[in-house]
């Protein structure tokens, strides 16, 4: 049953990493054997309101791991579930603010490279001290819990109105020999990516974060990028911050585990923009001399051949990403008609 698979999965998310499989196998076992019984009584299988009126009864996912969660010390299993749950948004969020003020507010308001590197250093002690405070705070919860049975509920406003019905989709299994990504995979995708914001405010002042010490060659050098670069780099920064929201919103809607089909069409199609700029600057001047007037009889030919070999160059870049746009379009296509198709071979309950 499909309503059961995805029941499964949402509880399989809340369970620990390493016994995740053989949890979920001892849980399916026993659910399909009640669920067996249940057709045997009625006659025939569940339609699908019965179908929801009895994952229902056996409770909220998060609810249901709790049951399989190892002892703790100090936060009980029936709470850890949601505590744990809570300081992963917690930390996540806090993360976000906290990369946000530093790849922002600090390289607007100070000149210093070191205070960005200082901020790094100071994300650790800052998730520390966040995880703690939400830590004593659950500590407390189930110390009253405990205490006083019946004064705290099991967080009804998260548990109780919860429908089957909304259960996200099957996700694609795994191909094998691959690994799903992990929450800190993906926690640590959206922590880099606002280091790497930060890096790129950092470059129009800071030259030398992008080229190193190389950057006393290039100022020796009597060339320089023409001001094409500059629309080029406020596009790549716009889509830096396109993709790190999309990152964000797919942790607090928890899509993160899912295959990212989309997001890798989109970005190539926002990839394609600052290229094309590049590609339609004309006379392919992507370079041009510090002082035309007195270089361009010692300079002018050798400047017409960096500007052609990096038109060409560019050119196979962007037929790379077109191709690889194209295959992403058509595997997309091909999926979503295996999807549809699906439907076709199955019956609704089993």
């Amino acid at each position: 049953m499909e309503l059961l698979d995805r029941y499964l999965q949402a509880v399989k998310k809340h369970l620990p990493n390493k016994r995740q499989d053989d949890i979920i196998a001892e849980l399916r076992a026993n659910l399909e054997a009640q669920l067996e019984d249940k057709e045997a009584e009625l006659g025939r299988g569940l339609n699908h309101q019965e179908a929801e009126e009895w994952l229902k009864s056996l409770g909220h996912p998060m609810l249901m791991a709790a049951k399989y969660q190892p002892m703790q010390y100090l936060i009980g299993p029936g709470i850890f579930p949601i505590y744990w749950y809570v300081l992963r948004l917690v930390l996540l969020w806090g993360s976000v603010m906290y990369a946000l003020v530093s790849a922002v507010i600090v390289p607007l308001t100070t000149h210093d490279a070191t205070r960005i590197v200082g901020a790094v250093f100071a994300w650790p002690g800052v998730l520390l001290t966040m995880a703690t405070w939400v830590t004593l705070i659950f500590v407390v919860v189930e110390l009253v819990a405990r205490n006083n049975p019946g004064k705290i509920p099991q967080f009804d406003g998260i548990t109780k109105d919860w429908q089957p019905s909304t259960l996200p989709p099957l996700e694609k299994e795994q191909a094998p020999g691959t690994k799903a990504r992990s929450y800190v995979a993906a926690v640590a995708e959206v922590v880099f990516g606002f280091l790497a914001l930060a890096w790129l405010l950092l470059i129009p002042k800071h030259p030398f974060l992008l080229m190193g010490p190389g950057i006393a060659v290039v100022n020796a050098l009597p060339y320089q990028l023409a001001p094409v670069w500059t629309e080029f780099y406020w596009c790549i920064l716009a889509l830096c911050i396109i993709q790190l929201g999309w990152q964000c919103i797919s942790l607090v809607t928890d899509n993160w585990r899912g295959p990212r089909v989309a997001y890798n069409i989109v970005t190539k199609v926002l990839g394609l923009i600052p290229l094309g700029l590049l590609l339609t600057t004309p006379d392919h001047l992507l370079f041009v001399l510090k002082n035309p007037g007195a270089d361009m009889e010692r300079y002018g030919k050798t400047l017409f051949s960096i500007n052609e070999g990096t038109h060409w160059g560019l050119t196979v870049v962007g037929v790379i990403v077109v191709l690889q746009l194209i295959w992403d379009v058509v595997q997309a296509v091909l999926a979503a008609r295996r999807r549809d198709w699906k439907p076709l071979n199955q019956s609704p309950v089993k």
